[in-house]
């Protein structure tokens, strides 16, 4: 009889101490996080700061229309992989007329070109899974090029660029590196 009315008292101090947690003195305010990366790191490595250069070169070809490439001004994080997301990145952007939010370009970074093609690989795939997708419109178009120990990311949508700007960033991206295609 002793040891359950010690079990009992056992449980009611867990419970009472349980509640206690929940009560006025509890935090209600969300937990804060960094803000996430927006436009390149405080210190751009020699392999990223290169392949910027091959990047504004390709766009500066382009005569059909006006591109406007620098660094994103806006905070900007395209669903990764596991090595993607753990990897050193820059973010820039193309200005596309009507639409603010798109003409992202991700440079990563990794250890050497090998490295850089296990990711592009991976992230592929990520690309082509069903977790990845529901992140983009149905008909979104992905470049994932690798360049050196780096890979681009860029992803458009034909029906959410009318005039054909982010299909023209696409097109020249397509030329720089080597180049992974993402199943559908």
């Amino acid at each position: 009889m002793r040891r359950r009315t010690r079990s009992v008292v056992g449980l009611m101090v867990a419970a009472a101490l349980g509640l206690a947690g929940c009560g006025i003195a509890a935090n209600s305010s969300p937990v804060s996080l960094p803000a996430p990366s927006a436009g390149p790191a405080a210190a751009v490595t020699a392999a990223v700061a290169q392949t910027r250069g091959v990047i504004a070169q390709a766009l500066a070809t382009i005569s059909s229309v006006a591109i406007q490439f620098g660094d994103s001004a806006r905070p900007y994080r395209p669903p990764e992989s596991a090595r993607l997301r753990n990897a050193p990145r820059a973010v820039y952007q193309v200005i596309i007329p009507d639409q603010p939010d798109a003409g992202f370009i991700v440079v990563y970074e990794f250890a050497d070109a090998g490295a850089a093609v296990d990711a592009g690989n991976e992230e592929a795939g990520f690309l082509g899974t069903g977790s990845a997708r529901v992140n983009f419109p149905r008909d979104a178009q992905h470049v994932l090029r690798e360049v050196g120990p780096t890979l681009i990311l860029y992803t458009w949508s034909p029906s959410a660029s009318p005039d054909g700007t982010a299909g023209v960033v696409a097109s020249v991206l397509n030329t720089i590196g080597i180049g992974f295609t993402v199943p559908n």
